[in-house]
């Protein structure tokens, strides 16, 4: 495949959306600027290697590894298929970027497939992050590390939440997260590995939450996201999609991956509520999944 023939080649490498392309055998011939930025991997970190090789790793919504045969690639690869899903991608620092993305086959002089093409779109809210860190930084209310919220942020969130709950009824939910296990990590690959983990799981925990929600780090491994206008339903469906999500984020070692799961406990405020009752059950609720047997929720 001669890419230096393909037109407007750069046009296409200066595309808003991520683009690459790869031959029959899904070896990667071509990786945009773009492709770049999402993905965190530059273009000589992938070309010559398979789309599957530890790079961008696709899981749908409900977890499943899409490398295996459910990419949309394959598809098109040998059916000629135009497809398009919804997936996460696996970003090169550890978090997973939700990317809508669209496939299409490379078809040869005699009408056979002879690769296909990949447009991946950023889903996140990047221009609402980048304002929403401006704000924080200049009224300190920014975690130094992961650079989500403080701790003094959430709890002045709550505030307002509480307040516009009692006011005009508008429910909101809490969900509370600690990272599985993280002493050993520590132990094992040392502070500098661990705030590495801290910042992935961050990073996931905010390109995965609605824009009008709130993620930030209440302390240590703890986590606390903020949801407006939630019911059970919506806690759970986006608390176990956190959680699936985690679990399959991972930082890429020389000879493996590291990842981590967290555990959750996720409630709704109720009438009498106040900050300090809200947080010890969701905290109560926390400390049951992780009794239970760790990666899992517990509502209540």
């Amino acid at each position: 495949m001669d890419l230096n023939k393909i037109p407007y080649r750069k046009i296409v490498d200066n595309l808003y959306d991520g683009l690459y392309i790869v031959n029959k055998e899904r070896v990667i011939q071509y990786w945009n600027k773009a492709a770049e930025r999402i993905s965190g991997f530059t273009a000589a970190e992938v070309i010559g290697k398979s789309c599957a090789d530890k790079i961008l790793t696709h899981v749908d919504k409900e977890g499943h590894d899409l490398c295996g045969g459910l990419c949309p690639l394959v598809f098109t690869v040998t059916e000629g298929q135009v497809c398009e899903a919804e997936v996460f991608l696996h970003h090169k620092e550890g978090h997973r970027v939700p990317v809508f993305v669209r496939t299409a086959p490379l078809i040869g002089k005699d009408n056979s497939i002879i690769g296909a093409v990949e447009l991946f779109t950023d889903m996140s809210n990047f221009k609402a992050d980048e304002l929403r860190i401006k704000e924080l930084e200049e009224m300190a209310l920014l975690d130094n590390l992961t650079r989500l919220a403080n701790r003094n942020h959430i709890e002045r969130e709550l505030t307002m939440r509480l307040e516009e709950s009692k006011r005009f009824n508008v429910r909101f939910g809490i969900i509370f997260l600690d990272i599985d296990h993280f002493k050993k990590v520590n132990d094992t690959y040392g502070h500098d590995m661990g705030d590495r983990v801290l910042k992935f799981v961050a990073d996931t925990l905010a390109k995965n939450i609605r824009p009008f929600d709130l993620v930030g780090r209440w302390g240590g491994e703890e986590f606390i996201a903020i949801i407006r206008n939630a019911n059970e339903n919506v806690l759970i469906e986006l608390s176990n999609r956190l959680r699936m999500l985690v679990e399959k984020s991972y930082i890429v070692l020389a000879d493996d991956k590291l990842n981590v799961t967290i555990s959750i406990g996720t409630t709704i405020v109720r009438g009498d509520d106040d900050i300090n009752s809200i947080i010890k059950r969701a905290d109560e609720l926390l400390y049951q999944s992780k009794r239970a047997g760790r990666n899992r929720l517990t509502f209540g």
